[in-house]
């Protein structure tokens, strides 16, 4: 099963962070086959984290939820909340044969939090710029929550034109780029 987990910051934990990037770093290498995509949420200048992004694959909610909260900067206090729901890979591959590479910038976390009926179920044209794209679901799968994308556009407008803004309760759009090692 595959989750999307977004970990928001807590304004002013930006030192905390930074001290922990290794322990991090070391957290997220033991999902390192796990991990379909990761990498922090920024501020528009690029310069300050906002948040991170993980999308996993595990087996089942109980470890999406483990996985979320034994986070080294979750258990220290960086993270203000946390989104966990279950994802569907509609893209059916990592963000790292996302076609546009790893390094650039104009990279974006979409997401458009459901109210009513299903939409924006499948990928939008073009797909190859599109680095992770998905339905949010409820733990047993059942029921549409809205969608997560990452995508590569020209601006915060054009990546919020990926999801049909009127059918959402919220669309949120914030800065990406890659994160990890690799």
């Amino acid at each position: 099963m595959e989750f999307f987990c977004y970990h928001r910051d807590r304004p002013g934990s930006g030192a905390l962070r930074d001290a922990l990037i290794e322990q991090h770093w070391s957290y997220m290498d033991g999902f390192e086959r796990q991990l379909i995509a990761r990498g922090p949420t920024l501020t528009p200048d690029g310069e300050t984290a906002t948040g991170s992004v993980h999308v996993v694959d595990l087996a089942d909610p109980a470890a999406a939820r483990a996985f979320a909260f034994e986070e080294p900067n979750y258990q220290a206090g960086v993270y203000r909340d946390v989104l966990v729901r279950r994802w569907q890979n509609r893209l059916g591959r990592t963000m790292w044969e996302f076609p546009g590479g790893r390094t650039g910038d104009r990279r974006f976390l979409v997401l458009g939090l459901g109210a009513g009926s299903p939409v924006d179920e499948d990928p939008p044209p073009p797909v190859d710029e599109l680095i992770a794209y998905g339905p949010l679901l409820s733990d047993d799968g059942r029921a549409w929550l809205g969608t997560a994308a990452l995508v590569r556009a020209s601006g915060e407008d054009a990546a919020r034109g990926l999801l049909t803004g009127e059918r959402y309760a919220a669309v949120e759009v914030h800065h990406f780029e890659f994160g990890g090692r690799r």
